[in-house]
């Protein structure tokens, strides 16, 4: 005899009975009588059993009954089954009701059955009923309950507390360099230091380093004297307005400085003129009458970089009197050809006045002893180095540190009192000033040498500054200073195949970033993604608008977005009770998460940022690929529950691993996916681990990134491209 079985697809039918009436069904399937042979009809979608047209039943214990040929103990509910002593339909259809009743637990129902062949039938007939029915877990309640595992976070400094080195510890001292006051960044300028700098601090304190990062504004010097008479101000009111600029430019980019300071204060003056006396007690200093580029148009002496001229040693013609931008080549104004002031182009006349010069010929030998030690054990950046023994192996020779001004450090001598100290001397001594003005305890970080580590990031016309003159004047103190243990420092970034130029209007400044309406995190990618490392790197908007639309909108943001939503209509927001084994080839992809976090964590401990960019970035193509290679949809919810569980529990820790990694370059994006997630931030680990558990309670997803518009480049461009 041969009849067609439809199932129950009814949407007025709650969950349970829908498991229970599909799961007779099925068991009448497994246990019918040899001679009735029984096919299913799709296109019905409510339960029924027909027979030659002629005779239909639709209730399913009459249907279970009908194909067993087993009419007793008609609504009879059997309160214990057992199969052992016999298969009755009676039995079954108890089976199907209790299965039904307790779906949403475990259930020892099938456990208990001791007849292996009933049993198996059974597990075929209850796997065959779930992928007929769509899971429904809508009775979960999403409270806003964590569940994730201890110790795993990012620790939180205490904010009431300054930050100090820890004995035991490992101590991070990192310094960006000190933007000069008299301008307005621009995006090579922020890549270069202050960028560059908060990506290693925050990567550090991601990894719980005991950290402290600081920066400020290099006030002093000529070009602050100039730049105040061109806007008619004193020095001081126009430090204060560049200063605010500045600290509002990089809150904007939400560079984490724990202290942003300057130059122009009272410890500042202690403490480098503290310095200059020991140097001068220990014979490091010497009188010399110096020839000086005089401009009789404006009655001032030049400072050098406001001489310009060609270059001696490569001809370029519009070098300035202290370096080339062209060559590296440090220079003394005198050695340009056709020399020019650069304020009004007028031809300077030299003249002869008394200065200090620092005995660098004398401490030579000490600097290159320390030069061949730092940059191996801190594994300087390739371009440190090699400017860095370029200007030794020249030989070092005696060099000015100070200057008749009046606007900077006075010097600490009588006879020299009308001068102040070079801002190139005196500069760096503002990254020890500028600490001591965040605390009094200031010599716990730079008079620790034994414990602290000293990092710093520069664009590498400033290389010289850090490698020869104010380490050989730490060392001429003969006093325990922290010295440089990691230098990094960048190429040049150009502008759209040119230089940035304020005056002609020319690039990307800080400012304009703000104006663009385009978030942090997306300029921070971007510049992080072109960082000059080792050569010099181009901005392009047809790049800048491809990188957000194709790799954080269509990888990170997709990634994050469609598990995200997938939880929260699926699951309500409450991650499942899972586990690893429920996943085919979870090893390998455990082994492919290792890989790439170990990865991350070699190169981002030598501060290749680009580098470890490119490797987070890797991590959120991988869990693509992951949500893709397992077909996460609502058939893997529906038919292979414990998979599909599985693939949340494991998505959503790619996700967390993710953030954690993205958080030094994206900050304020990390924030959001750890918001979304409703969990702590994660500290930066070696390998992948399991954090967010089953239990824990997500929130609604937040979209990370929106798409820029292609039409935008062009006005860009335009507004951007200098003056017409």
């Amino acid at each position: 005899m041969s009849a067609q079985l439809s199932f129950d697809f009814s949407k007025e039918h709650p969950q349970e009975l829908l498991i229970a009436n599909n799961l007779k069904l099925t068991i009448a399937l497994e246990f019918k009588t040899k001679d009735l042979k029984l096919s299913v009809n799709e296109d019905l979608k409510t339960p029924s059993l027909s027979i030659n047209d002629q005779f239909r039943l639709f209730n399913t214990d009459a249907i279970l009954r009908y194909a067993l040929n087993d009419f007793e103990g008609l609504n009879v509910e059997v309160s214990s089954i057992d199969f052992n002593a016999s298969v009755t339909a009676s039995k079954l259809i108890s089976f199907a009701n209790q299965y039904a009743k307790n779906y949403r637990k475990t259930t020892k129902l099938v456990d208990s059955i001791a007849n292996a062949d009933v049993k198996t039938k059974i597990q075929s007939a209850i796997s065959k009923a779930s992928s007929l029915v769509p899971r429904d877990l809508s009775h979960l309640k999403n409270t806003g309950n964590q569940n994730i595992l201890a110790g795993v976070e990012v620790k939180k400094v205490p904010t009431d507390k300054k930050i100090l080195p820890t004995d035991g510890e490992r101590n991070i001292l990192i310094t960006s360099a000190l933007p000069y006051v008299n301008n307005v960044p621009h995006l090579g300028n922020i890549v270069g230091s202050v960028l560059s700098a908060d990506i290693y601090a925050r990567y550090c304190k991601s990894r719980n380093y005991n950290t402290l990062f600081i920066c400020g504004t290099d006030e002093y010097g000529t070009a602050t004297e100039t730049k105040a008479l061109e806007e008619g101000v004193s020095p001081r009111e126009l430090c204060d307005k560049y200063h605010k600029i500045h600290s509002d430019v990089y809150k904007w980019f939400q560079i984490g400085f724990d202290y942003f300071g300057r130059t122009t204060t009272d410890k500042q003056t202690k403490i480098a003129q503290d310095i200059f006396m020991k140097l001068n007690e220990n014979g490091f200093l010497e009188e010399q009458s110096m020839k000086q580029l005089y401009c009789p148009e404006h009655n001032s002496y030049l400072a050098d970089r406001y001489v310009e001229g060609e270059c001696p040693k490569c001809h370029y013609n519009d070098a300035r009197g202290d370096q080339c931008d062209k060559c590296g080549s440090l220079l003394d104004p005198f050695e340009l050809i056709n020399p020019r002031c650069k304020l009004d182009n007028a031809s300077p006349i030299p003249k002869f006045s008394d200065h200090i010069f620092l005995s660098l010929d004398k401490l030579e030998g000490d600097i290159s002893k320390w030069v061949e030690k730092a940059s191996t054990e801190g594994k300087w950046s390739k371009n440190s180095k090699t400017i860095t023994h370029s200007w030794l192996k020249d030989g070092l020779h005696p060099r000015c540190i100070t200057r008749d001004l009046v606007w900077g450090t006075p010097v600490p001598l009588e006879k020299y009192k009308e001068k102040v100290l070079y801002v190139w001397f005196d500069a760096t001594i503002g990254y020890v000033s500028i600490t001591a003005n965040y605390t009094d305890d200031w010599e716990k970080w730079w008079k620790n040498p034994e414990n602290v580590d000293l990092y710093q990031f520069m664009g590498k016309d400033n290389v010289p500054f850090h490698t020869v003159i104010f380490p050989g004047s730490e060392l001429g103190t003969n006093e325990p200073w922290t010295m440089l243990h990691h230098l990094n420092t960048t190429e040049y970034l150009q502008y759209e195949g040119g230089k940035f130029s304020k005056s002609r209007g020319v690039g990307v400044f800080g400012n304009n970033a703000e104006d663009s309406g385009i978030p942090p995190s997306v300029w921070r990618y971007y510049l992080a993604s072109i960082r000059p490392e080792t050569s010099d790197s181009h901005f392009s908007w047809d790049d800048f608008v491809t990188k957000n639309n194709s790799e954080l909108l269509a990888n990170l943001g997709n990634f994050v977005n469609r598990l995200i939503k997938f939880v929260n209509t699926k699951y309500n927001g409450v991650v499942p009770e899972f586990e690893v084994k429920n996943l085919p080839g979870y090893d390998n992809l455990n082994d492919d998460i290792n890989k790439l976090m170990s990865s991350y964590v070699t190169e981002m401990e030598d501060a290749h940022e680009r580098r470890g960019l490119e490797i987070a970035m890797a991590l959120s193509a991988r869990g693509n690929q992951f949500l893709q290679d397992n077909k996460l949809d609502n058939a893997l919810f529906s038919q292979h529950p414990n998979k599909s569980d599985a693939v949340i529990g494991v998505g959503l820790n790619i996700v967390y691993a993710v953030a954690s990694l993205i958080y030094p370059f994206m900050p304020e994006t990390a924030e959001t996916i750890y918001r979304i997630l409703n969990a702590p931030a994660l500290k930066i680990c070696d390998s992948f681990n399991i954090a967010v558990l089953g239990g824990h309670h997500i929130n609604q997803a937040e979209y990370l990134f929106k798409r820029i518009d292609e039409k935008s480049i062009e006005t860009w461009r335009e507004k951007y491209g200098g003056q017409k």
